[in-house]
């Protein structure tokens, strides 16, 4: 197998289509089959399942996907490194949440385009939840994302900023708040949650010191998307104050105070020590240290 039929093999690992990823790699459709046939003979194992409507990654394949993307960033690491050492060039991949977009990385990003203009840049965006997940996987180069509570080896941070975990309610709903003794009443509050994340192992904990069963009325996939479930009136929410400062909506939702005390959290850089080493990575990474420290 070779580098050129370890990216086609990702493209359709990627899409779930075989028809599109033909046409993403400009291969017929024969031969990109051919291709896939070829890898899994190596493999000694299928790498997709399909039937007559779906396409998807076997068990093999799964892991035959971690090997591929390693294999293919290793690659182009080693091609920036044959071009020229003192050169920064090449690709860097970051990903963030929108809030993280709008708020902590503009400046830093039109700094490095300014002093690094080869490089190319990627900027992906998504829920905050998933950033270490990403990095960790080997998709991204770079991530904005909270310093998580549990140490995570071989993944470096550097904090940006620190903001504190707010609980939230829709203006029109400020008269139903559960307030027990000049507290909010976490055994009677409807709750809109994120699904995974820091926030969330936070609440967890409080609600299990307390021995309290949450009743959660909806759960959703990043910071962002909770701030427009409160402001519909689905219950009350847990986010960073940085969130709602950079809703649309912040706006209409107010911040409790007489909620619980989750603690602040910090918010930066993260990458693996492996990428820290490629020059692209580690500019960017100087770049903001700096910038952080002034």
């Amino acid at each position: 197998m070779d580098i050129r039929e370890l990216k086609i093999f990702l493209t359709v690992a990627e899409l779930l289509h075989f028809g599109k990823a033909s046409q993403a790699c400009n291969l017929s459709p024969s031969a990109l089959t051919r291709t896939i046939q070829r890898l899994e003979d190596q493999v000694e194992q299928p790498l997709f399942l399909r039937d007559n409507r779906t396409v998807r990654l076997s068990s093999a394949g799964e892991q035959f996907r971690n090997y591929a993307r390693q294999t293919v960033q290793e690659w182009k690491n080693f091609q920036t490194t044959l071009k020229n050492e003192q050169a920064i060039a090449g690709t860097l991949s970051i990903y963030a949440s929108i809030t993280a977009v709008y708020s902590l990385l503009p400046h830093l990003l039109e700094a490095y385009r300014s002093a690094y203009p080869e490089v190319q840049l990627e900027l992906r965006t998504g829920a905050a939840e998933q950033a270490v997940e990403r990095l960790q996987s080997g998709e991204i180069d770079l991530a904005v994302a909270a310093l998580p509570d549990r140490h995570r080896l071989r993944i470096e941070f550097l904090p940006i900023t620190t903001t504190p975990l707010v609980f939230i309610a829709s203006k029109n709903d400020v008269a139903e708040i559960p307030i027990t003794n000049g507290q909010l009443d976490l055994t009677k509050a409807p709750l809109v949650l994120p699904q995974t994340g820091l926030s969330r192992r936070r609440l967890n904990q409080c609600l299990k010191e307390q021995r309290i069963t949450p009743n959660i009325t909806s759960e959703v996939t990043g910071n962002e998307a909770i701030i427009p479930m409160v402001r519909l009136g689905c219950g009350i929410g847990i986010v960073p104050q940085l969130v709602v400062d950079r809703s649309p909506f912040r706006d209409d939702v107010v911040v409790i105070d007489q909620a619980p005390q989750l603690g602040s959290y910090q918010v930066g850089l993260c990458t693996s020590k492996r990428n820290l080493q490629r020059p692209g990575v580690y500019a960017f990474w100087q770049l903001a240290r700096e910038r952080s420290e002034s």
